[in-house]
């Protein structure tokens, strides 16, 4: 190993050592913090300075992302007018490894006037800060990775963390689901993968179906219309019986002599793979990749039912970017 790589790890030794720290010291106050945060009828205002305001940034933009309305108010800034951010209904949480942060202390008095709770993210439980809280939580850490022991390492490290247990926690209680986060994430790579199978089908009267009597030209005839390789076949009732791609007409043909007789009921595969409706559009590219024979459509049925109400093709998850 070199000398670089065990620096890196005694890094990461001293990180790991801070996060354990702070794991020690959850208790009665988190659940505090949690109350506190679930009785919010306003929005969860985060603030803080430097490295801690950097933490901040990242605390609000993840109760955001997961259902806690929330924002982040540079403590500076707060002192020259943007205090106006706050309200009678809010929470503010404020992040101070000292605990005596000036910028930080000096927004406190109208936050007071305005009877918002304060939860602070402090490593000194007895700072000024500590003190003024309506809950405090501890995190505090052994060391810093930093050598000299003066630039916020571990310490950062370990306040971001309990940031994300709180956020984690709160959607938790609150029930928040796969379609919440969806609803958050619309655009780039998250909501790409949230995109669910109805969002990219072909449907109504995009839809290939033929009955199980439609005649051998019949058949050809909807499979080149709809332009996607196949066709359902549902029975009188409207429920899937089967399916017929370009590979089932050329294996029927391939088996029969007198083809002028051949139904959709002849030539269609039973039991074609399927998925319903609200499955992810990434479960469908599983469904369709699974061995022993990768398919390239996929029949989408009505949740808890045998009713075909669309087609989803590679093609479709390909360009959504899926994958």
């Amino acid at each position: 190993m070199t000398e670089r790589q065990e620096r890196a790890r005694r890094v990461l030794d001293v990180e790991l050592a801070g996060l354990a720290a702070v794991r020690a010291h959850i208790g009665a106050s988190f659940d505090r913090a949690l109350d506190l945060l679930l009785a919010c009828r306003g929005k969860v205002v985060v603030t803080g300075v430097g490295k801690s305001g950097l933490v901040g940034r990242k605390i609000a933009a993840t109760f955001a992302s997961t259902g806690t309305p929330a924002l982040f108010l540079h403590a500076s800034e707060g002192s020259h007018g943007d205090l106006g951010v706050l309200a009678p209904g809010d929470v503010l949480v404020a992040a101070s490894y000292s605990g005596e942060t000036k910028e930080l202390l000096h927004l406190l008095p109208l936050a007071q006037r305005l009877e918002i709770p304060l939860l602070a993210l402090t490593g000194a439980p007895g700072s000024a800060l500590g003190r003024a809280a309506d809950v405090t939580l501890d995190v505090s850490v052994p060391d810093e990775a930093c050598p000299l022991g003066l630039a916020p390492t571990a310490s950062t490290t370990a306040t971001m963390a309990i940031g994300d247990a709180l956020a984690v926690a709160l959607f938790e209680e609150r029930g928040f689901t796969v379609e919440d986060f969806a609803v958050l994430h619309p655009g780039g790579a998250l909501g790409r993968r949230l995109l669910r199978v109805e969002d990219l089908m072909h449907r109504d009267d995009a839809l290939p179906r033929v009955v199980p009597e439609a005649t051998l030209k019949d058949t050809i005839a909807e499979i080149s219309r709809k332009r996607l390789g196949m066709t359902t076949v549902v029975d009188g009732a409207g429920s899937l019986v089967g399916i017929i791609t370009d590979g089932d007409l050329r294996r029927g043909l391939e088996r029969n002599g007198d083809i002028r007789a051949l139904a959709a009921g002849d030539l269609m595969t039973r039991e074609p793979r399927t998925i319903e409706q609200s499955a992810l559009a990434a479960q469908a590219v599983v469904a369709m990749e699974r061995a022993p024979r990768p398919i390239t459509s996929l029949i989408v049925l009505e949740d808890g039912t045998r009713r075909p109400v669309g087609v989803i093709h590679l093609h479709d998850v390909l360009r959504a970017g899926v994958v």
